[in-house]
């Protein structure tokens, strides 16, 4: 049987804490520089001294067995002058340090007594606190003595007041399992290829597996994969699903299944977290967290509002926990991150377990557990989304902005303004050779450890500035701690960097701002897959996916991982495939071939009234052949998708695709842009799309340094660095076409290399109808071709069901 693990200090902290949420005298310190401080003072303590000395002890509640584990960071054994050392580090003074803080403190180490004392039969042990003040490596130390009554009567307190929320928490979970019980699947019927997906995904939960899986739109990826995944809590095979995705549109998908299976009688609790800087209220934004009322006193507040929230609510959205946030006066984002302790299913963003910079501590801290299972919606978005997360810069021109700001702040700044100066020193020493060449930019196989040296002395110094005292909100403090993040963030990326890497130095127009040292992950698939590793299992899943090995390759996935390519459930004749063998898009030819582009778009509207949309690989492509169409076709209605867009743009672009058009309309959108996946417009809100060139990703280093990596693996470096990412855009833009059974259309591809074999070997089965067009002259009987057909089908089905 496993014995759920409970972590002491989690135990204390969740009991225990109470007072302000982000105490300014919070420690800015890093985990490495806090370890480096243990492993000091742990290593001046003498021979009969065990550092990191682990304790457990096994307890029974609300009718579960529990481990209650930690490790004291040192114990001296010598019977009655026993002593356990908890050793803390931080900026603040020790006697600013508040009560509360103390109180975790002590409490920590209360708990290691109490375990230690029993398993060694004591009667007392000293407990000793040692608190390290970094900027100025003050040590303070104070000593208790602490005896096993006391130490049972504080381990029993803690323990009791933490089963009322185990017990809330079963409570819970029993009534979850009780209405899984007789969950039926939402609809009287599957769709096909919806019982193959459902039944996949639960197979690879129960094997504890990783499943690549492609599924066409219309299979209804999302309940087939939350169904059967919701089906395995309901037995205790996983206790917590979380639905990753890359955009809002997806997340409303899911919570609307989620909803749909309240309706057929599932009770559970559900929440959708939403990115700080959104969710955060507009009173809150400019306060310090001493001044935000949302914030102070934020923990004395919290258990009541769980309480209320947990009790009241199933399907927790940003509107639910903003309304109980405003209820109790709690910060909204940290009281989403703390409802999310208690809920079944969470919806979040994919940086909330792959991102190494923001990812959920509380659940993924552990290495593995197996109560967690991940399912990634349209996961090939994760490709290059996985190498911004491991990838980061630092770049000059905001310090050069520190340097002369801070000529005029006060003289206790004069240290800071140095440490300053010597990391623009070290920005020009490193970029030194690049700057004699006259080139704009340089790469290497190595970290720039010199310069990240400097980067690492910058930020003590920065750290050591803040915690000499308490500074004032002004816009210069501000400013000094956005770049101080910032090198926090390149110190944490260089923690990873390993072959995979490369260092780039580039240098703009002005050198004497425009330097960027970058840390660029190329292959981030070793991390991911440790990402993945911390749950019981995963299902990475799209509708464009193709080639699935390559997916595999990238993303992370096991060896022994399962890949599957589901049909299209809808008939693949409802859309005609139309390669242009007649035209050539490559950058050279595309002035040459632009008549031939821009009338083959009017052969294709003249086929049919209706609505369609053009997709370019550019916006400047797109603007010369937008206005080349408008200037030869003006009475023809058009819209053109521009490169700042506002909300209400876009949703007016949308909005110019009517249904049941009387005049035709072409709209003009970027391949892999904003209208190229995520939107739907069905039935005859457009009946065609056309795709310019095979969107190849732009010449770039960075695109050629991922061809040449994979090369130097052996595997295809073109195909991974160009060909497969600008294909997956077609795959996506294409897909806006046929959405739902009714959905009939053209998809018209204008580039003579999607019909080599390069291209077409990579097409979905469903596009196994496409046809090659090799004269301009036979794409207008063509496409009258399959609209008489569609038409002439569409009459026959009509007079069967009126017989």
């Amino acid at each position: 049987m496993t014995i759920t693990k409970l972590g002491i200090r989690e135990l204390v902290e969740f009991t225990l804490r109470s007072g302000d949420l982000n105490a300014s005298m919070n420690s800015t310190n890093t985990a490495m520089e806090g370890a480096r401080i243990h492993r000091m003072l742990q290593k001046s303590r003498g021979e009969h001294y065990q550092k990191e000395y682990s304790l457990e002890h096994q307890v029974t509640l609300a009718g579960k067995t529990y481990l209650v584990h930690g490790r004291a960071d040192g114990v001296i054994l010598a019977d009655s002058d026993t002593l356990i050392e908890e050793i803390k580090t931080s900026d603040a003074a020790f006697e600013d340090l508040s009560e509360n803080t103390l109180t975790l403190y002590w409490g920590q180490a209360k708990m290691y007594g109490y375990i230690l004392m029993t398993d060694e039969h004591l009667e007392q042990v000293t407990l000793q606190l040692t608190y390290y003040r970094r900027p100025t490596e003050e040590v303070t130390t104070r000593k208790l003595t602490l005896s096993l009554a006391e130490a049972t009567t504080f381990f029993d307190d803690v323990v009791t007041e933490y089963e009322i929320w185990l017990q809330l928490q079963a409570d819970l979970r029993q009534s979850r399992n009780t209405s899984i019980a007789t969950l039926a699947f939402p609809f009287d019927h599957y769709r096909t290829g919806q019982r193959e997906l459902a039944v996949s995904v639960y197979k690879t939960l129960r094997l504890k597996k990783q499943l690549f899986i492609e599924a066409p739109t219309g299979t209804g990826k999302t309940i087939s994969t939350v169904f059967p995944c919701i089906k395995a809590m309901g037995e205790n095979q996983i206790q917590r699903l979380f639905y990753l995705t890359a955009k809002q549109s997806t997340r409303r998908v899911a919570e609307q299944a989620l909803s749909l299976l309240g309706e057929q009688g599932l009770v559970m609790r559900s929440i959708t977290l939403t990115a700080k800087d959104t969710i955060t209220f507009p009173e809150e934004v400019d306060l310090a967290p001493e001044d935000n009322p949302y914030m102070v006193g934020y923990y004395d507040r919290l258990k009541p509002a769980l309480k209320d929230i947990l009790t009241s609510e199933t399907a927790i959205t940003r509107s639910t926990i903003e309304t109980y946030a405003r209820k109790h006066q709690v910060d909204p984002f940290e009281f989403s991150l703390d409802v999310s302790l208690f809920c079944d299913v969470i919806i979040c963003d994919y940086n909330y377990l792959f991102d190494p910079q923001v990812y959920l501590q509380r659940f993924f801290a552990v290495d593995h557990d197996d109560d967690n299972f991940f399912l990634v919606d349209e996961a090939h978005n994760l490709v290059s989304r996985s190498r911004d997360m491991y990838s980061t810069s630092l770049t000059l021109g905001p310090l050069t902005d520190l340097i002369a700001e801070t000529k005029h702040q006060s003289e206790g700044s004069t240290t800071l303004l140095r440490s300053f100066r010597s990391l623009r020193k070290a920005f020009f020493k490193f970029a030194g050779p690049l700057l004699e060449s006259k080139d704009h930019e340089s790469v290497f196989n190595a970290s720039a450890d010199g310069f990240n040296k400097a980067v690492n002395q910058l930020a003590e110094h920065i750290s050591d500035w803040l915690g000499a005292e308490k500074r004032p909100q002004t816009d210069f403090t501000k400013a000094v701690l956005d770049y101080y993040f910032s090198c926090l963030s390149y110190l944490k990326i260089a923690d990873f960097y390993d072959d995979t890497y490369r260092t780039k130095i580039t240098i703009g127009d002005d050198p004497d701002r425009d330097i960027v040292f970058k840390q660029l992950c190329l292959d981030p698939s070793a991390f991911l897959h440790d990402c993945l590793e911390k749950g019981r299992g995963a299902v990475l899943f799209s509708a464009t996916f193709s080639p699935l090995d390559y997916y595999q390759r990238v993303l992370g996935g096991n060896e022994d991982s399962l890949c599957y390519q589901l049909p299209s459930p809808f008939p693949p004749k409802h859309q005609t495939i139309l390669v242009t063998n007649y035209i050539n898009t490559t950058y050279r030819q595309r002035d040459a071939n632009l008549v031939k582009i821009i009338t083959s778009i009017k052969t294709l509207v003249n086929g049919k009234t209706g609505n369609y949309l053009i997709f370019l690989p550019s916006y400047s492509f797109l603007s010369t052949v937008s206005l080349a169409f408008q200037t030869a076709y003006p009475d023809i209605a058009t819209v053109v998708q521009t490169a700042k867009m506002t909300e209400p743009d876009r949703n007016e672009f949308l909005a110019a695709f009517q249904p049941h058009p009387n005049h035709s309309l072409v709209g003009f959108a970027i391949l892999g842009g904003l209208f190229s996946e995520g939107i739907d417009l069905t039935a005859d809100r457009l009946i065609g799309v056309g795709i310019v060139s095979v969107g190849l990703p732009g010449l770039s280093t960075e695109n050629d340094l991922l061809r040449d990596y994979f090369d130097a693996q052996n595997e295809p470096g073109f195909e991974y660095a160009y060909q497969l990412p600008g294909l997956n855009h077609v795959f996506q833009a294409a897909g806006r076409l046929i959405r739902s059974t009714n959905d009939v259309g053209v998809v018209l591809l204008m580039d003579q290399r999607f019909a080599t074999p390069r291209y077409t070997r990579y097409f979905p089965p469903h596009w196994q109808y496409h046809r090659v067009l090799r004269q301009e002259t036979e794409l207008a009987p063509t496409i009258e071709t399959f609209w008489h057909t569609i038409s002439t089908n569409s009459q026959s089905k009509e007079a069967t069901h009126e017989d």
